[in-house]
Order: structure tokens, then sequence, then C-alpha cells
């Protein structure tokens, strides 16, 4: 695989292609992590990986420069783990299959990990390349941002001496990101009671598909639809047409991004399979309609199925999903009176799980006011309580808060007026990046994000702008020359 082997940006191509052929989904970084650390090994560098795979690599600064104050670069080396439903591809053993599309990177089916493997690919670009001008470098790789930021959480930054800090993890040309929202993961945990399977019943799966998807920060204000609420929805306009069985229900695979797909397979009396299909045609154009400016393809479609079926879960247990599924806050919750079209809060339904001893759904709380999303994790715990489930925080991670007076930020602002003769963005996001975690591990750090437009990340459709990652490189390049 060499789809990129002409593209020139030094070698940042070079080594996101190289990245792309090890499989590195969340919690199955070590391979990436080893390849980092034969790369620091191989030119001599300070190189420290943890038992949690997150690496630390130290470079000296270039002549001249070696006794400026030390620059942190920090990206993690996880990556969303999404593809369609058609496409055959095992994330842990298949590399990612990479083409060029006009001025775009994109991986046939499935996610392209650009977010965060773009940064990745920077820092190693930047540790390499003895022509660049920069102060010392210390490059920070972490490992499961993607699930709740746990590699930053354990990080010990003992022998990190800089207090300016890069974070690479932003996904839009000339925004200078100077804060960022919190956030908790809410899981419920519903039991999942089973009865023998009705003989005198059919079984169906049905499927939505077509929606857009998106991260669930940086995405969550398009108002996309969920395909968890739209099953959810489904289930109970169906419930309300016959006496149906439902065998089990499934949507998405990452909390952090907005639910794509989602299926459930149900069992009806054969004279009702013509008066469901209507139905189910019916609930599709009406979703259509409902999301005509947002989402372009919704689709739901009923197929029999012909393997055995043992059980089914129990009118009750069926009931409590319908009522989590419409119930459970999801989108946006609250929008900041501070920042004229910043989300302040949302919530996001992006796993939906039927197991063998429970129904599990995964829930991404994200907020910049702490008391909000205290708010809304209660709001879910008192859903799941009525609802006969268990609940269980886990993964919770502080904001970012912005600081005026930021020298970092001066000294990029800058020089992107210098180079572009334009100011560039000053943004706050919904979305959470790690910055808040490391503030908390080492005083007085001054911080930064940025990076290359890149859309539609964790979707399929993910894709990575060429001209942008090699303007946002020569921009990297002269802003290491003023740090020196």
């Amino acid at each position: 695989m060499e789809a990129l082997k002409n593209l020139d940006c030094g070698r940042v191509f070079y080594y996101f292609e190289e990245i792309c052929k090890i499989p590195h989904g969340s919690s199955h970084e070590m391979a990436l992590s080893d390849y980092i650390v034969r790369f620091a090994e191989e030119r001599g560098l300070y190189c420290r990986q943890d038992d949690r795979y997150n690496v630390v690599i130290k470079k000296p600064g270039s002549a001249g420069c070696e006794a400026a104050p030390p620059l942190i670069v920090q990206g993690h080396i996880d990556m969303v783990c999404e593809k369609n439903a058609d496409v055959v591809h095992d994330f842990q053993n298949d590399p990612l299959d990479l083409y060029i599309d006009g001025d775009f990177i994109r991986a046939r089916g499935t996610t392209l990990g650009a977010d965060n493997g773009i940064a990745v690919a920077y820092m190693l670009a930047m540790l390499e390349d003895d022509t660049l001008v920069h102060p010392p470098l210390e490059a920070v790789f972490t490992v499961e941002e993607e699930i709740g930021m746990g590699g930053a959480a354990d990080f010990d930054a003992f022998d990190l001496e800089g207090r300016r800090f890069l974070n690479m993890d932003t996904e839009v040309e000339g925004d200078l990101l100077v804060s960022c929202c919190g956030g908790r993961r809410m899981r419920v945990y519903l039991p999942a009671k089973r009865e023998t399977r009705p003989m005198d019943k059919t079984a169906f799966a049905v499927r939505i598909r077509g929606l857009k998807g998106g991260h669930s920060g940086a995405d969550i204000h398009l108002q996309r639809a969920s395909a968890n609420r739209l099953l959810g929805r489904t289930l109970y306009a169906l419930r309300e047409l016959t006496a149906y069985h439902l065998v089990q229900a499934d949507g998405g695979n990452m909390d952090n991004a907005i639910c794509r797909e989602a299926d459930a397979v149900i069992l009806i009396a054969p004279e009702q399979e013509g008066a469901v299909r209507n139905l189910l045609a019916e609930l599709e154009k009406m979703f259509q309609e409902e999301y005509i400016s947002r989402e372009t393809a919704i689709t739901i479609t009923m197929e029999p199925l012909r393997e055995e079926i043992q059980q089914t879960l129990t009118d009750e247990t069926r009931d409590r999903i319908i009522a989590l599924l419409m119930l459970l806050p999801y989108g946006v919750q609250t929008m900041s009176w501070d920042m004229d079209g910043l989300v302040e809060s949302s919530s996001n339904i992006g796993i939906l799980k039927t197991r063998e001893e429970d129904i599990f759904i995964d829930n991404a709380v994200r907020s910049s006011v702490e008391s909000r999303k205290e708010l809304i994790c209660q709001k879910i715990q008192e859903i799941a309580a009525l609802c006969g489930a268990k609940t269980e925080g886990v993964h919770d991670y502080p904001g970012w808060k912005y600081e005026p007076d930021s020298e970092i930020l001066e000294i990029f602002r800058q020089t992107y007026i210098d180079l572009r003769g334009k100011e560039p963005n000053v943004q706050a996001i919904h979305a959470g990046v790690e910055c808040g975690l490391f503030s908390r591990k080492i005083e007085g750090l001054d911080m930064i994000s940025i990076g290359p437009d890149m859309y539609d990340v964790h979707t399929p459709d993910e894709r990575l702008s060429i001209s942008s990652t090699v303007r946002v490189w020569e921009y990297l390049k002269e802003v290491l020359k003023r740090l020196g």
C-alpha cells in the first residue's frame, strides 16, 4: 500500500501511510506504540514507553536553540473504528485501504483515522527532520483518547520539562483552539429477561441505514439523526400496531460517534407482515421529512431471517428498551450564553448492544459547565432507575479553561497573520481534547491546539485535505522557528 507516495510534504504523508498500515483502534494501540518506540531508538532519541503504551520522545533543540524553553507536542495514537455494514474489514488485523479523491485522502468503506493519525505523522516528521529550526521538543503520544482519554488520565508527566504545550487534535485549519468542554461516559445496564419464543411467529430483521453520523462533540450541533433514537421510535410504533416480540436491538460501536446504523430482530404473526412493512415505509418517509435538511438517505428495511431463534426478550424488557431509547437525553442540551453558536452541553446515545445478561447503552455526556454535566448524568440515572436499569459513570475528564493572556496563543496568532495575511479563528469547541488533563498534571501549562482540515471524522466518509495538511506543515515549521 503506497497510495500517498507521490504527495510532497516532507515526510508527513509517508508517516501517515505507515500509521494506516498498523491497526490502532482504541485499546489496541500496542503495535503502533512499539513502532514509535523503534522510530526513536533508531534515531538515538530519548524514549519512554509506559505500561499503558503511552510514549514520550525527546529531541534536543536545533543549533542555537538548545537553551530555548521546551515545547511539548501531543497527539493520540488511537482511532475510531467505524465501517459500513457491507464492508469486510478487521480493524484488529487489516491495514486501512487508502486512496486519493481529488484533494482528499480517504479509506475505502472505513474511518480514516486522521483524527488523530495526522498529528502522529506531523510529530514523527518533526522529530526526524534535522533541517528544522526548533526548540527542544517533548513529543507525547497517548492512547485510548477516543474511549475516555484513559491514556492521558494515567500518564505520568515526571520527565516533561516544557510549559508550552501544542495539542494537534483540531480539525479545522485556521482555528486556534483555546478551550474545550469536559465529559463523562454514562453507561446503562438493563437486565435482559428472556422467555421461550412463540412458535407461531416469523422472524425479521429491521435495519436502519443511510445516516451521516459524525463526531458526537464536533458535529452534535448539526442535529443529525441518531439511528439508536430512530430505532426506539420504530419499536414504539410497531408496538402500537401489533403484538410483537423483540429478540435483540443493537446500534453503534463508539460512544463518541453519532450512531449511523441500528438493527432489531423481531417476531411477528405471518399475517401482520404486510401491515408492518407499510408502517416501516411510513416511518421512513416521516424520518426523511423530519431530517430533510440534515440527512439525505435514511432507509428502514425488513428482511426475513432463517436462523433458529430459541428465545425472545420479555415484553417488559422490550418496553423498557423502548423507554430508554426514547427518553435518554440525545443531542444538544444547552447552548452557551457567553459565545454565540457554541454548544454548552450535549449527550449522545452512542452504543446499544444486546448481551447475554443485559442490554448495554453507552452515552457520551459533554459540557463546558460542570454542573450541567452533572445534571445530564443525573437525568440518565433517574430515567434508568425508572426503567429498572443500573448506571455507571466512567472516563470523567475535565474541561480546558480559556486563558486570554496566553503567550503561545499570541505567537501562533501572529505567525498565522504573517503567513496568511488574515486573522485566525480563536475558538472554543464542544468536543473534548486532552489539554484539560495535562493542565492538571503540569502546573503553569500554556496551551493551544491546531490541525488541518478534515471532515466527517468518526464515519466511513472521513477525509483529510491534502492541501490543508501541506499548509499546516509549513505553518508549523515557521512557528517552531519562532519558538526556538
